[in-house]
């Protein structure tokens, strides 16, 4: 980030750096207190439906508004770096919100594609609500996707949409939604099966989707033909109203063309699962730092624990966890803003691609082990709802499921180098490369050493790991691998980040910070060649033996 712009905002983020810990964390607290409750009938009888929320989530929607949490990225007062900056606050904002980032993420997201594909209506009337500033004006988007037989599957979903107002683009929807989060939200976004206007039929699978528009509710404050029938029952995110919901005679509008509701949705997906990663990176350094403190004041053995080695050799696998997570999810914000900001070159463009499913799929599987291992070392304490480790673990866990699990990310990992045609694996090697230069003149011969080794080892693990992927005809071979696959691809990502991150520090930062950055880049190899000999230790065809251990046959 050029220093004119690091200057600029540096103000901004030290004042909400404090706000969070103050006003932000105790709505917080006031949200996982005070539950969301539904009345669904009134005392006559009456379908009501009334959705309550805690004083705290409601406090939180003007916060976001005040804080310009969305309004930032679309500002883009900073151009390519208005992303980083806007998420540089997600980032320190999510750990204290209750979730709140969840409702902002599926905003942004719906801000985004009325940007893209929106007509003028969408663009002039709602585009200006999900982007401003003023608490009064600000709307927030939910997304509803999910359905009772499909989950993933898209293409399993049954709700319907037919024109009913072809030329003032009205449509009725009617169907059934299993999980909608925000469910208070102003407007959401929604994938249903039109019916086509020239056919008058409903063509089936994913290709038969289209993406939907709609406001929750109507001018006079009543539900859109929305149905609340019940609220979930979950392990996490309890502050965040999430539901069941019946769409009858619901009116909304097409966005984009029709029969495009994938890859027009893909839009929102994109931006949320950047979110998704940044916020399980975000819970990661809170319980990071709740753990190194805590080193610091208790004692066992007549030591304190930051004075015993194995407890700081435990801290220090962490650190370099966390380290490669923030590397990781920054650089897929640089890349989202570069392509936002139309300065992105091709190979970048290809990057975000690549990147985008990896980082989501990495940072929400390490979270949950990292958040469960800090409350560890906090012994009984980490355990007790007080210090609020617990709630950071519950909170993550859904991380791995929204938008889209981990195996299914990484099938996608799959479909992005199969479309490619090689062309992925070749941005990736040029981005490896780029990333790896640097003046050995100017650094001492020690340190000049260990950067050699480590861009070695990730030399030769990207060889290994291209290889391997050229290997195979098609992306079905790879299908049982394709998760270790996606972990290789992360782990030499990191590492690379990580050298370049060390390089920069020798250059800009004091000797003992750059001491650390230099330790986490010599370290992280030894993380990509476990996940690399995995990778190959799996390249055999053992689907034939995974279905026997699992299920007690062969097969088929």
């Amino acid at each position: 980030m050029p220093s004119v712009v690091l200057e600029s905002i540096t103000p901004d983020l030290a004042r909400f750096g404090g706000r969070v810990v103050e006003d932000i964390l105790q709505c917080g607290n006031n949200i996982e207190e005070n539950q969301p409750k539904l009345k669904q009938y009134d005392h006559w009888s009456r379908r009501v439906d009334e959705l309550t929320t805690s004083e705290g989530w409601r406090r939180m929607h003007d916060i976001a508004a005040e804080e310009g949490l969305v309004a930032i990225a679309y500002e883009r007062k900073y151009a390519e770096f208005s992303r980083l900056y806007q998420f540089t606050k997600i980032y320190l904002f999510a750990p204290s919100s209750s979730i709140y980032d969840c409702p902002l993420s599926m905003t942004d997201g719906a801000a985004r594609v009325i940007e893209l594909i929106g007509d003028n209506e969408l663009k002039e009337e709602v585009y200006p609500r999900l982007t401003s500033r003023d608490p009064c004006k600000f709307w927030t988007s939910g997304q509803w996707m999910t359905e009772r037989p499909g989950g993933s599957d898209v293409g399993l979903t049954e709700t319907l949409a037919e024109p009913i107002d072809p030329a003032a683009n009205v449509w009725r929807i009617d169907g059934f939604k299993w999980f909608s989060s925000a469910t208070d939200a102003n407007i959401t976004m929604l994938l249903a099966r039109g019916k086509d206007p020239k056919t008058g039929e409903f063509q089936h699978g994913s290709k038969g989707l289209s993406l939907y528009f709609a406001q929750v509710r109507t001018a006079d404050n009543k539900l859109n033909g929305v149905r609340i029938h019940r609220l979930k029952s979950k392990f996490g995110t309890k502050g965040l109203p999430t539901a069941e919901l019946e769409l009858v005679n619901m009116k909304g509008k097409l966005i984009g063309e029709f029969n495009r509701g994938v890859p027009n949705i893909s839009h929102i997906l994109n931006i949320t699962r950047i979110y998704s990663a940044l916020g399980c990176t975000a819970f990661m350094r809170r319980s990071l730092y709740l753990a190194k403190e805590y080193a610091h004041k208790r004692k066992a053995s007549g030591a304190y624990l930051s004075e015993l080695p194995l407890h700081v050799a435990t801290l220090a696998e962490l650190e370099l966890k966390f380290r490669g997570a923030l590397q990781f999810v920054f650089y897929s914000i640089q890349l989202l803003g570069k392509s936002e900001a139309s300065v992105a070159t091709l190979d970048e463009i290809n990057m975000l691609r690549l990147v985008t499913p990896i980082v989501k799929l990495w940072c929400a599987k390490q979270s949950v082990q990292f958040v469960s291992e800090c409350m560890e070392t906090l012994g009984g304490q980490g355990y007790m709802e007080e210090t609020g480790i617990a709630k950071l673990l519950r909170d993550t866990q859904v991380n791995t499921i929204w938008e889209g699990t981990t195996n299914v990310l990484s099938l996608d990992v799959l479909r992005v180098l199969h479309r490619s045609k090689g062309k992925i694996t070749d941005t990736l090697v040029k981005f490896v490369e780029s990333k790896l230069l640097f003046e050995e003149s100017k650094m001492p011969p020690g340190v000049v050493q260990i950067l050699q080794e480590a861009r070695n080892d990730t030399r030769a693990v990207l060889k290994q790991t291209v290889d391997f992927i050229h290997k195979f005809s098609n992306t079905k071979d790879l299908e049982a691998m394709a998760r270790k696959l996606a972990f290789v691809l992360a782990n030499i990502i990191i590492s690379v980040l990580l050298v370049e991150h060390a390089c920069w520090s020798q250059r800009h930062q004091n000797e003992h910070t750059s001491q650390r950055d230099l330790i986490a880049a010599k370290n992280w190899g030894r993380s990509m060649k476990q996940s690399m000999e995995e990778l190959i230790q799996a390249q055999k065809d053992t689907r034939s033996e995974d279905h026997l251990l699992v299920f007690g046959k062969t097969k088929l």
